[in-house]
């Protein structure tokens, strides 16, 4: 990864420089004509980073809410848990990925690399698999990929069943991602950042006001580093958004926008799991994680990598007919690409597999054979999204509408690569072969020669067509009715590669199904509420294992020629939310019951239908903005009942907690403005133990593979130089707190990072 790291550690050096030039002095705008206010734009301005009350150092309102116009209501009259990530939040944390801001949000964990989805994104909501259920301002953003964050503006998550607003999906909820857009502004923030590890990173976000209504603006990013506490785990990244918008201010603006992003690193598959490697009745840990040290990296320097591509672009036109009624149409194209080799420490086999051990113990020492996985998938998605939305009155009734039309297309390409080793570590006998490695002792610098080549290209086209409706009703100033439907007809269509020798089979199905949503809201004062919902989602089978739409949607056995109906989920949700201070303080809770049907069980021997059954209960509390003027806070608990209500016919596993959805979950990130210049504070993030995987192992229940629970502290210091230069220290996990962040309970569990620290000077024009 040399000569990709020099090129990041160049990007990285042109990114610093280009913010030193920026802001050495001011930017001028094209036109020197006096700006011309928007009426809505006005009100969505970028947020500063040392608050989160709503207003920023300028004295302009700031908008805090969700940006997709299928939210027909403010948060507060919206019936339903929606957690918005606000900029400064991203900012103040030092989050680099998704999983870093999602951290903040209780009640999300990541899957390990598991469910056709390896190192990909993969977050869990509520116990459900959403990692298919990712927006780019409200279009679903397809492909395996690991997201940045240096365009974003904010996040918003959606807690439960969705398929109203996001069709096709998982019943957990979604993530949205808000992107950096023009504003009619002239600013400059730049950023420089060092630490431990080796870390380095450079951030520009420009923005230039060219004419009254016309802006453009120009984010670029360089990073590199080393990960914490893991040996030979490296990573380097660049990227660059443009967006240009005319019309701004003015009844119709057009804004045009491209992304790209190219980032390398090493994979990491983490550290193995006992019954992998030995006995399933010889289980070192209770968690079921082999007893290694943490920093045991098992793969290989010389063979292993991941690259992760993503260009993407989007027009984006709206019209305004009046100040009650807008028309808004978006229109994207993108490619990705996932690809990679990697050592999965839980392939190689056990000391006591037939006829070829994969383990052995020799000279008191225990010797594995390394695993091996591996990926080529570019994909290719066509999107247009169209939304007619605004307000009117039916006698003393008022109306927020939304009616919507979403049409897209996914093209997906899988391969697997055959890796032939023609030099390596020689297995010990009884062990035959090579790459070969130490359990307890790997070294990710064997030597290693072979030679890599594709394989049979798998390929599958995913057509989407979605009709939907919301309208929020509101009945006077106390009561409001909030309703969605949509349909959704959902298609696909590939070939396989199957059999010896490889025959291309083709495959296809097609469903069609309608979603809905019920809220009811009472507000005891403008500023709160009081609300009770129900809402519905469909998974249709060919992402129901969180794949991105492959498989044939066929059954098992006896299902085995019948296409599969989609899995559905229902959610009660009762809940409560209040905006204090003057909208300074958000605070939230709910409770809330989550089922889901119609997965494919075997009902007895040989026999199988769509009869399983899922369920998740719970409540959530959350906090988001300032207490007082100088003092911050952002975060909540999720606590979860999960449970397998019905499952195999000898119910093996029935009655066990969901994998990857802990009982308990919280997370605080608060700062404190001690003096004018200086503020301190910090993160704590407590998770209790979360099981891998629903397989019961020896013994069914009970002796299931978990990540143990863990509390982590983060500390966060920034000093403000002058008005245009700041100083922030971040230490992650201060108390180097060694823990495992999750396992997929089958082969592997992901290790977290040690302590790192990061000082960054921000520059703000």
């Amino acid at each position: 990864m040399s000569d990709a790291r020099s090129s990041a550690l160049k990007a990285l050096l042109f990114a610093s420089s280009a913010a030193g030039m920026l802001c050495a002095s001011p930017v001028v705008a094209a036109n020197d004509a006096p700006v011309a206010a928007a009426p809505s734009e006005a009100t969505d301005i970028t947020q500063d980073a040392t608050t989160l009350s709503a207003v920023d150092v300028h004295g302009q309102r700031i908008k805090r809410e969700p940006k997709d116009p299928t939210f027909v209501a403010p948060l507060v009259d919206t019936p339903r848990a929606v957690t918005v990530i606000p900029q400064q939040i991203i900012e103040q944390t030092a989050a680099t990925s998704l999983q870093d801001i999602l951290r903040t949000s209780p009640g999300i964990t990541f899957g390990a690399g598991e469910g056709g989805q390896p190192l990909a994104d993969r977050p869990f909501i509520r116990g459900q698999a959403s990692g298919n259920n990712i927006f780019v301002d409200g279009i679903r953003d397809t492909g395996g990929q690991q997201r940045e964050v240096f365009n974003l503006e904010q996040v918003e998550v959606i807690k439960g069943p969705d398929s109203v607003y996001s069709g096709r999906g998982s019943g957990g909820g979604s993530i949205n991602l808000g992107s950096k857009a023009p504003r009619l502004q002239n600013f400059v923030h730049g950023s420089a950042g060092v630490g431990t590890d080796s870390y380095a990173r450079g951030t520009v976000d420009a923005n230039w006001q060219v004419s009254p209504t016309a802006a453009m603006r120009l984010n670029v990013m360089a990073s590199q580093g080393d990960v914490a506490g893991r040996n030979a785990v490296d990573f380097d990244k660049w990227g660059v958004a443009a967006a240009v918008a005319a019309g701004l201010g003015t009844p119709t603006t057009i804004t045009a926008s491209y992304y790209h992003l190219d980032s390398n690193q090493m994979p990491d598959y983490g550290i193995p799991l006992f019954n992998k490697i030995f006995s399933v009745a010889d289980r070192p840990t209770d968690s079921g994680v082999l007893d290694v040290p943490y920093d045991s990296f098992y793969g290989l320097k010389a063979r292993d990598y991941l690259n992760n591509t993503v260009d993407t672009l989007t027009l984006d036109v709206e019209h305004r007919f009046s100040d009650t009624l807008a028309l808004r149409n978006v229109t994207r194209y993108s490619q990705t690409l996932n690809d990679y080799i990697v050592t999965n420490p839980g392939d190689g086999g056990r000391f006591d597999t037939t006829p070829t051990p994969g383990a052995a113990l020799i000279d008191g020492v225990w010797w594995m054979k390394r695993g091996l996985k591996s990926r080529w998938n570019p994909t290719e998605t066509l999107a247009n999204v169209t939304d007619l939305h605004g307000a009117f009155l039916t006698g003393s009734v008022k109306h927020n509408f939304d009616l919507g039309l979403e049409l897209s297309r996914e093209k997906n390409r899988n391969a697997g690569y055959t890796v032939t080793t023609l030099t390596g570590t020689a297995c010990p006998a009884p062990l035959t072969g090579l790459d070969c490695t130490p359990v307890y002792n790997p070294n990710p610098n064997d030597p290693w020669t072979g030679t890599v080549t594709r394989g049979n290209v798998s390929h599958n086209t995913t057509d989407t067509l979605g009709l939907y409706a919301f309208d929020s009703m509101a009945f006077g100033e106390k009561w409001i009715l909030n309703l969605g439907l949509r349909w959704d007809d959902y298609s696909v269509e590939g070939a396989d590669w199957v059999g010896t020798p490889a025959v291309l089979t083709p495959r296809s199905g097609d469903w069609d199904f309608v979603n809905y949503q019920v809220g009811l809201v009472y507000k005891p004062t403008a500023n709160s509420s009081l609300y009770a919902s129900w809402a519905t989602s469909s998974t249709p089978p060919t992402i129901s294992a969180g794949d991105q739409n492959n498989g044939n949607g066929l059954g098992t056995g006896n299902l085995a020629t019948e296409l599969l109906d989609p899995e559905e989920t229902e959610s009660f949700e009762i809940g409560a939310k209040a905006n204090l201070f003057n909208d300074r303080l958000a605070l939230s809770g709910a409770l809330f019951k989550t089922v889901r049907k119609n997965a494919q069980i075997q009902v007895s021997a040989g026999v199988y239908e769509q009869a399983g059954e899922a369920e998740v209960q719970g409540l959530e509390l959350g906090v988001s903005g300032n207490v007082t003027d100088k003092w911050q806070v952002f975060g909540g608990y999720t606590w979860m009942d999960s449970e397998l209500t019905k499952g195999a016919y000898n119910n093996v596993n029935v009655g066990e907690a969901l994998a990857n959805t802990p009982e308990h979950s919280a997370s605080l990130f608060t700062t404190y403005r001690l003096m004018p210049q200086l503020s301190l504070g910090g993160g704590v993030y407590y998770v209790s133990k979360s099981f891998g995987g629903n397989q019961g192992g020896a013994g069914g229940g009970g002796n299931r593979i978990y990540a143990p629970e863990y509390t982590r502290v983060d500390l966060f210091a920034s000093y403000d130089i002058n008005d245009r230069a700041s100083l922030q220290l971040n230490v992650q996990n201060a108390g180097d707190e060694e823990y495992i962040i999750r396992t997929n309970g089958v082969h592997h569990a992901d290790v977290a990072p040690a302590r790192s620290a990061i000082l960054t000077l921000n520059l703000r024009y």
